[in-house]
């Protein structure tokens, strides 16, 4: 086992029935060693990671048998636990999956001490991997029931200050810096040469990626590179001129999504942005966790929105839109179920143009004191928008206003016994349309009177009204009556004086400007968004149905899922999630080398070659600016046999691509306030379920739940 260089080695009897160990001299020669008389005794630090070990000394076999009921307390090898300093969970959890890695396990408890790098300017000194491997081994003894990992924790502040203090963390962030700084701590490469990566040139994949593999290895050799490394390849493909750009890079572990089947109805009214249809809510299905992109596709197919058409979402608050809501990737979570969502009907030549958003105040009754009835100005709640003309006035925005206000005016039945003063034959019925716009002559289809006049008629579909042929006569305020001639010039005179239009900002929180009808040079430059604040007269809000501007409903509660039907996935639905071609976020643009530009190219991922060792991070927690979520999904992962084969895209044969679960990092709870454990499978022990301190065997059948957060399979 041992050659005559070797150090002094020691023996620890862990069976506590020895009572003296002789000390001997090991620097002696084998010959003078195998010959000798006396009697010889090791120490030798033996640790349970196999069955039994077998060596000869001195031309003696000698059998050490590391069974449970042959050792007494070495059953407890391995199954010590972690202290909590304070929310350490996180650190407790990972700590205990890579202290039960086989691989790093009998590395540790070997001499390390040569491997060490100390002069590597990406690594921690060594003073990382010594603080590991001193844990390590005080997990993997026998005389101590748990571990206060002070030292350890100590380390980590000092070379990662994201988890000094005693805040609670990600495990799977914490266990990503561990394997990153073990690997520098260890890199055997202490002169990292420069390796330019080549184009493929239309050379075969395998001689690629071999040749990105040697250059890694070049570059990066340690225990952690051998266990933990992995190589997939990454297709680019630019969607302009279709320029393909492959490259094979390394991993250390898998992040995949977890696609959520849980759904979340939303509410959102939609207006129109021609005053051509009354606003409508709709009740629309996301993904739970889904992008602001679901939602468009969701409510543009609720309400019919056509081919020239898009949809602009804006969230409202105070009476002003805050936010419009115009990147397709972000997460609906960052809307809460009290936002209120507003959609505006765009053709699609104007998306890009500049818009007018129109903010408002009307006049509402309120009771006073002793019941008086007075007047008070109220803001409507939803604000209108349109595309702003290249020319803009007074008038041009007078004009887009009462537009947008047409779906909501009143429709009269008016009388046409009323002469209008040009005769029966110049007149006619029509019904109206919801923008106060005639829709259908009923001269044809409603009977005349005797006398000859034309009685009104009513529609199943909404009122009418009588307006002579050559729409010059309007509808007015109060008793019914017809207009003709240039009534419509003292209408549109009556509904100027209704509103006062004023340049207001966004909040509409500063000092405005009246706008005049008469000028002409509103604007010294166009803007993006133009604000006006719209203040109605008392009388106009007698004619117009303002009940959609001022109740603007709020996003709906989310659905509570009745038990036994929660959500769940399978882990190869994951896996190919993560491997399925997604388009680039706006943040990780490509240069294209024939575009001179960069694109949103098109990424697909493949995986090439597999470590010993596949460490599988669960996505479930997302962070924003505003919100942190996590996604309560069950993961059905296999425990006995994960094969990846079809997963594999070199055309090489790799048979070992099967791999046996050994070990979980789990959480529970919420984002606020979760804990983390560990469960570990040992060959022999079964699993073991480690909640800091607290070690219990559990069965294979419980370890399946959706708190699962870190897979870690080793290759069978």
């Amino acid at each position: 086992m041992f050659n005559i260089d070797s150090q002094p080695v020691h023996v620890w009897d862990f069976s506590g029935q020895t009572n003296l160990i002789l000390m001997n001299e090991w620097n002696r020669s084998h010959q003078d060693y195998c010959h000798s008389e006396q009697e010889n005794l090791l120490e030798v630090q033996v640790y349970a990671m196999s069955d039994s070990l077998t060596f000869k000394i001195g031309g003696t076999s000698m059998n050490v048998d590391m069974s449970c009921g042959n050792f007494g307390r070495v059953s407890s090898m391995g199954l010590i636990g972690l202290e909590n300093l304070g929310n350490t969970c996180f650190m407790n959890s990972s700590i205990q999956c890579l202290a039960h890695t086989t691989k790093l396990v009998d590395y540790f408890l070997g001499d390390y001490d040569s491997d060490i790098n100390r002069t590597n300017p990406l690594g921690l000194n060594g003073e990382l991997a010594l603080a590991f491997g001193e844990l390590l081994r005080s997990l993997w003894t026998n005389d101590r029931n748990t571990v206060a990992p002070h030292n350890f924790k100590a380390k980590i502040a000092c070379f990662a200050p994201q988890f000094s203090g005693f805040n609670q963390h990600d495990s799977q962030e914490l266990l990503a810096f561990l394997l990153d700084g073990l690997h520098e701590d260890l890199n055997q490469v202490k002169c990292k040469p420069y390796e330019e990566a080549k184009d493929a040139s239309g050379r075969p994949d395998e001689e690629v990626a071999d040749e990105y593999w040697r250059n890694h290895l070049a570059r990066n050799d340690s225990v952690i590179v051998d266990t933990c490394h992995g190589q997939y390849k990454s297709t680019l493909t630019c969607p302009t001129c279709n320029k393909t750009s492959v490259t094979f890079d390394p991993f250390m572990y898998l992040s995949l999504p977890v696609p959520s089947m849980a759904k979340r109805t939303m509410t959102v009214t939609v207006f129109s942005t021609d005053g051509s249809r009354e606003p409508f809510s709709y009740d629309v299905s996301v993904p739970k966790f889904g992008t602001l992109s679901d939602l468009v596709q969701a409510l543009s197919a609720a309400c019919s929105l056509g081919g020239d058409e898009s949809l602009l979402i804006t969230e409202v608050y105070n009476n002003c839109i805050i936010r419009y809501l115009e990147e397709p990737s972000d997460s609906v979570s960052l809307l809460r179920d009290g936002d209120k969502l507003a959609a505006y009907r765009l053709p699609k030549q104007y998306e890009k143009s500049s818009l007018v958003v129109f903010t408002h105040k009307h006049f509402a009754e309120h009771s006073g004191v002793d019941n008086f009835v007075t007047p008070q100005m109220k803001e409507f709640e939803a604000p209108l928008l349109a595309s702003l003309p290249e020319a803009v006035n007074g008038l041009t925005l007078q004009e887009i206003y009462l537009k947008l206000l047409n779906p909501f005016r009143f429709s009269k039945i008016i009388s046409s016994s009323t002469d209008c003063g040009r005769g029966d034959s110049d007149c006619a019925v029509y019904s109206m349309d919801a923008a106060g716009d005639c829709a259908v002559n009923l001269m044809d289809t409603t009977p005349s009177s005797s006398d000859g006049n034309v009685h009104s008629a009513q529609l199943e579909d909404g009122p009418e009204r009588n307006q002579c042929n050559d729409n010059s006569c309007e509808v007015m305020e109060g008793p019914s009556e017809t207009y003709c001639g240039e009534a419509d010039v003292s209408d549109k005179e009556a509904q100027t004086e209704q509103f006062g239009f004023y340049l207001t900002n966004e909040r509409d929180d500063v000092q405005r400007t009246k706008i005049e009808m008469n000028d002409l040079d509103l604007l010294e430059a166009k803007p993006n968004r133009l604000h006006v604040s719209v203040n109605w007269q008392h009388s106009a809000s007698k004619q117009y149905d303002v009940s959609m501007l001022n109740n603007l409903p709020e996003i709906h509660k989310l659905e509570v899922i009745p038990k036994g039907t929660e959500d769940s996935v399978a882990l190869h639905v994951c896996l190919e999630a993560f491997l399925k071609e997604e388009p680039l976020g706006p943040e990780d643009m490509w240069y294209c080398p024939c575009c001179k530009k960069h694109q949103q190219a098109m990424k697909k991922l493949d995986l090439w070659r597999l470590p010993e060792v596949l460490v599988i991070h669960l996505k479930r927690f997302s962070y924003t600016q505003f919100t942190r979520n996590k996604l309560e999904t069950f993961v059905d992962f296999p425990i006995s046999d994960l094969d990846l084969s079809s997963y594999i895209t070199t055309e090489n044969e790799q048979p070992y691509n099967h791999y046996r679960l050994y070990a979980i990092s789990s959480h529970y709870g919420n984002m606020g306030g979760g804990h983390y454990t560990a469960s570990i499978y040992q060959e022999g022990k079964g699993w073991h379920k480690f909640d800091d301190e607290c070690v219990t065997p559990i069965s294979e059948d419980n370890i399946k739940t959706a708190a699962a957060y870190v897979l870690f399979y080793r290759r069978e």
